[in-house]
């Protein structure tokens, strides 16, 4: 059932899925990643801010979030004081091991009805990834997200928590780290088989989001062909790397949220 609805909502349009982070903004009864359960065990050591080994030597992956930053002792002790010891509940689409063989998953410490991401995302320890489409889980990690921006906890309380694109410098300084950036898009322009949405003028020193040919389809489908988006405000969600300038590259609608206004 899980998986039928997860294939389902990856051809929504963008007001379900690119842009259901903030429209379930609010819901936060709403029901905390219903998928199907894929085990459970014993937490017995913490391996960084994201993953954890059971004492049967499973390894798993927090699914849906993200953590931003370079304190990682910090990363890790937040991880550590919500699941270190503890029994959990594993629970997601699949339980094959990517191939870091760690199986990604939301996890539930036994007895709680919120998972341990939308908890580290209340205390502002993580941000949200963009690879969530169950609604329930989009609609509970969203609302997580929002009270710790709200309460200015964590990274939120960091002005610089969303990058600004007028200072690309600020950007290129989080290379390797996952970052969400915000700003207008100035043109558009394709190379090859990439598109850039373009923030700047100097396309050698600004910064970019790029998208692969073969991603346009689903971008277009979901109502956020490229070409749409010049002159927007928008905001992007993935990992910082450098060609040039800063760059976010583009692999799933959920990565930008467009804000309105120009």
């Amino acid at each position: 059932m899980a998986r039928s609805i997860l294939r389902g909502a990856a051809w929504r349009p963008a007001s379900v899925v690119s842009l259901q982070l903030l429209a379930c903004i609010g819901r936060a009864d709403a029901a905390d990643c219903a998928l199907e359960r894929q085990g459970e065990g014993r937490v017995a050591t913490i391996v960084d801010a994201r993953s954890f080994r059971l004492d049967d030597g499973r390894e798993i992956r927090l699914a849906g979030i993200e953590r931003t930053g370079t304190d990682r002792a910090s990363a890790r002790a937040a991880l550590s004081a919500l699941v270190a010891g503890r029994e959990v509940i594993l629970h997601g689409e699949d339980d094959t091991p990517d191939r870091y063989g760690r199986q990604t998953a939301f996890v539930f410490v036994a007895d709680s009805e919120h998972s341990v991401q939308t908890e580290l995302l209340r205390r502002g320890e993580a941000m949200i990834s963009s690879d969530t489409a169950e609604k329930n889980c989009a609609a509970a990690l969203a609302a997580a997200e929002q009270t710790a921006k709200d309460a200015k906890l964590g990274i939120w309380a960091e002005t610089a928590a969303i990058k600004n694109t007028e200072s690309p410098g600020d950007i290129l300084a989080a290379i390797g780290h996952f970052t969400v950036v915000e700003g207008r898009v100035l043109s558009v322009r394709q190379a090859g088989a990439i598109t850039y949405l373009n923030f700047g003028r100097n396309w050698t020193r600004d910064f970019a989001a790029t998208i692969p040919r073969r991603i346009i389809p689903a971008f277009e489908g979901a109502g956020l062909g490229p070409k749409s988006l010049e002159n927007k405000r928008i905001r992007v969600r993935g990992v910082v790397s450098s060609r040039g300038g800063p760059r976010i590259e583009l692999l799933r609608v959920g990565q930008i949220e467009v804000l309105g206004g120009k």
